[in-house]
């Protein structure tokens, strides 16, 4: 079962650990006036992000469904969660609203966030920042600004199992991983997001697979993804190409 755990104030971390893969799968519920889910989690992992969700609110409440870009273990259950929760709205970015979900085969309402929009939830507040090329062509982050939380889908991840929130320096091994998943294709978008990102002034970083990141956890991270060598180098998760 998906492990529930609140990071901050009405923020929760729901991870998930399946056979056979080296990195956990989290999804982030925001408990808000407007509830919000960031990431699905795949198809057949619905069930268990789903009970998890009602650990803390009727899922049937949630009135936003986030997906950061189009990806299984993003949005693998979107289609499931809009059909219980009747005023949900999926939000992804303008381009992956163009290119994905309104082109899909998928009838229910698609709000495209371009960079910089926002939306008010109650106590939270959701800025979009476009991020195109960090991982997908339609890549998104979400910043949440009350509590100045970065949920980075693929960018500061850690591999294999960790907790809730991660006190050493993994970044060694978020690069070894990268380059061995072949993730990036290259460096130029990431270290161009990097650099917006530490403007921002963050105390927290939330993404899709490990454990969350302190500010003060977070300098050697960010500095790895500028200085290291991460990119694809002809390896698909261990298989080299010719």
């Amino acid at each position: 079962m998906a492990q529930v755990d609140e990071l901050a104030a009405g923020i929760y971390r729901i991870c998930s650990y399946l056979a056979g893969k080296t990195v956990g799968f989290n999804q982030f519920l925001i408990d808000d006036e407007r509830p919000t889910l960031i990431h699905t989690g795949q198809y057949p992992i619905y069930e268990e992000v789903r009970a998890a969700v009602s650990e803390v609110l009727d899922p049937a409440r949630l009135e936003y469904i986030v997906v950061p870009h189009f990806e299984a273990d993003e949005c693998g259950g979107m289609g499931r969660f809009v059909a219980e929760a009747k005023s949900a709205v999926l939000v992804c970015s303008a381009i992956g609203a163009a290119i994905n979900l309104r082109q899909w085969d998928y009838a229910g309402p698609v709000e495209g966030a371009a960079d910089g929009e926002t939306v008010e939830l109650g106590e939270h507040r959701l800025r979009f920042l476009e991020t195109p090329h960090v991982h997908h062509w339609d890549s998104m982050m979400v910043f949440e600004e009350t509590t100045k939380s970065l949920f980075s889908s693929d960018l500061f991840l850690q591999p294999d199992e960790q907790p809730a929130i991660v006190r050493e320096d993994l970044s060694r091994e978020m690069c070894d991983w990268y380059r061995m998943a072949g993730l990036f294709a290259s460096e130029g978008p990431v270290r161009r997001v990097v650099e917006r990102l530490d403007r921002l002034d963050l105390d927290w970083v939330h993404p899709m697979h490990g454990g969350s990141l302190s500010r003060e956890v977070l300098p050697p991270y960010s500095q790895a993804l500028q200085y290291e060598s991460y990119a694809f180098d002809g390896t698909l998760f261990g298989r080299k190409l010719p």
